[in-house]
């Protein structure tokens, strides 16, 4: 009986411009919830992942009197700790300025050390009874968390909250550039969706780049505002990913990716912008078809090569794949693309869809968290080449929008779409092993094989004719060299594959043998996963 890879699903993705043999994959997890969270934002302290908050909802509906309601508000602080506990703490027991920005939706966040910052924020504002986009830079101390368990209420002492217009922006994205904030793009937003752009609301995008430094110690921080960028095409721009790069230079910046509304039409920006402390640079000769609304991403950088590295789960796109040919649809449909967009070290960027996809349509609105400890090249970007071992956590992927069909937009009733709770691991499996005294000769090679999947659990071999009659064997090592396992057959002139039934071997990375007549052919890494 042949051992399964999890009883879950398990997504393999070839990573083709990091190392031909990288793969990723996804690990589900399972939280003690059935509630989940979209649009949220997000630390990682002590081990902890902290989400604040969001909307517990799906797709919001198209009339004004049920779009963002107020059952839709988080209005709680979760907390994952390790791998599947999940425990909310109290905020309504806040001043309502207080609490009404930290249970809105698209908020601009930033996690500096053990502070979380936090910008805007569409919702309901209590004391006025109508939604808003709040004004205020709210900066919560993450040392006071600890400790708390779930039903605690968290102390209003560990917030300090600043009032500025300037900080009236939601689905923006809010970084850092040397000693300076840059909240990037988005827009304000006050009164009630209306999809025919009636009277229920008025909207303004920020077409800029609002720059700022902080000062002082908490609870007194202090805001200096400096210079803003402004560019009323490369910046007007919302609910989109910006992630930070280094550049071929060695410098440090951002890219914002694609993002929406194009200022002519009702689509999805298909360019990117570089951002730096000297301005907004278009990237040229460069289009990005996939993954157009904010979605979980992940950044990494090959020091050995001078290359970049971005990665999008999911989420909503003008594009994607039908048969294997790129596909246009004007409605924006939800995707459950997986895809990278790279730069070499000559500053060119490509984008390539992997090849395989997210479980679900999911992904909009979903967060991306790095792993405790994973090495940095720089804030946020993961340092590839101090990656060490075989398999590797690089993070996690938490919540978003899960939807039922592609196109729900038009007859959306708040039913054909959820905040999913799903959760995973994203591993990463790199090529380079230790083969120990294990000598392995291309040239030895008289012709193609491979174990399949890989990895995985109940393999196959899958091989091209060897003659008849050939003794085919099979050893299996780990990475000290050690033999574990060993399987023979006769080849018996017609099959081009054998099944395998690994039952001494545990989870793990091996060196696999292929012995052709009792001489060694070529040997293979296989990575095993038993359920």
């Amino acid at each position: 009986m042949y051992r399964n890879l999890f009883i879950s699903l398990v997504l393999i993705l070839h990573l083709t411009s990091l190392h031909a043999q990288d793969e990723l994959w996804l690990e589900p997890i399972s939280l003690n919830t059935n509630s989940g969270l979209q649009s949220f934002a997000h630390a990682e302290f002590q081990g902890n992942f902290y989400l604040i908050g969001g909307r517990l909802d799906g797709l919001h509906q198209r009339q004004p009197f049920a779009s963002f309601d107020n059952s839709g508000h988080n209005e709680d602080l979760w907390i994952i700790k390790g791998d599947s506990l999940l425990e909310k703490l109290q905020l309504d027991h806040l001043p309502d300025s207080l609490f009404d920005q930290l249970r809105s939706t698209n908020l601009n966040f930033y996690q500096e050390g053990n502070y979380l910052y936090l910008i805007g924020g569409y919702g309901i504002s209590n004391p006025s009874g109508n939604h808003i986009t709040h004004p205020y830079l709210t900066i919560l101390d993450l040392n006071q968390l600890t400790g708390l368990n779930n039903g605690d209420p968290v102390p209003s002492s560990a917030f300090q909250q600043i009032e500025d217009p300037n900080f009236a922006v939601t689905g923006g994205q809010l970084r850092r550039v040397d000693t300076l904030f840059y909240l990037v793009g988005g827009h304000r937003f006050d009164g009630r969706y209306n999809p025919h752009n009636g009277p229920s609301f008025t909207q303004t995008y920020t077409n800029a780049v609002r720059r700022f430094s902080v000062s002082g110690q908490f609870p007194n921080f202090q805001v200096q505002w400096t210079t803003a960028f402004t560019d009323a095409q490369l910046l007007h721009r919302r609910d989109y990913n910006v992630a930070p790069e280094i550049k071929e230079d060695g410098s440090y910046g951002l890219v914002a990716f694609t993002g929406v509304f194009q200022t002519n039409v009702d689509l999805p920006y298909l360019n990117s912008v570089r951002i730096d402390e000297n301005g907004a640079t278009e990237i040229p000769n460069f289009t990005q078809y996939y993954n157009h609304y904010h979605c979980a991403n992940v950044a990494l950088f090959e020091a050995s090569a001078n290359r970049m590295h971005t990665l999008f789960f999911g989420g909503i796109a003008q594009y994607f794949d039908l048969n294997g040919v790129r596909t246009q649809d004007n409605d924006v449909p939800f995707v459950n693309t997986i895809a990278r967009v790279s730069r070499d070290n000559s500053g060119h960027f490509t984008e390539q869809k992997l090849n395989v996809e997210m479980p679900a349509l999911l992904g909009a609105g979903s967060e991306f968290f790095l792993a405790h400890g994973v090495p940095e090249s720089a804030p946020g970007i993961i340092d590839y080449d101090a990656l060490t071992g075989d398999t590797v956590l690089l993070g996690y992927i938490f919540g978003g929008i899960e939807s039922s069909a592609p196109n729900i937009f038009f007859s959306n009733t708040g039913t054909q779409s959820s905040a999913t709770p799903r959760y995973f691991k994203v591993w990463l499996i790199k090529s380079q092993m230790n083969i120990g005294a294990i000598e392995i000769d291309g040239d030895k090679s008289q012709f193609a094989w491979q174990l399949a999947p890989n990895p995985g659990g109940a393999p196959q071999i899958w091989y091209a004719q060897p003659g008849p009659n050939a003794k085919m064997e099979l050893r299996f090592r780990d990475e000290s060299g050690k033999l574990i396992w060993s399987t023979k057959w006769i080849h018996d002139g017609s099959q081009e594959q054998q099944k395998l039934d690994p039952q001494k071997l545990k989870s793990g990375t091996y060196l696999v043998e292929l012995h052709l007549n009792e001489t060694i052919n070529s040997v293979q890494r296989w990575v095993y996963r038993e359920y």
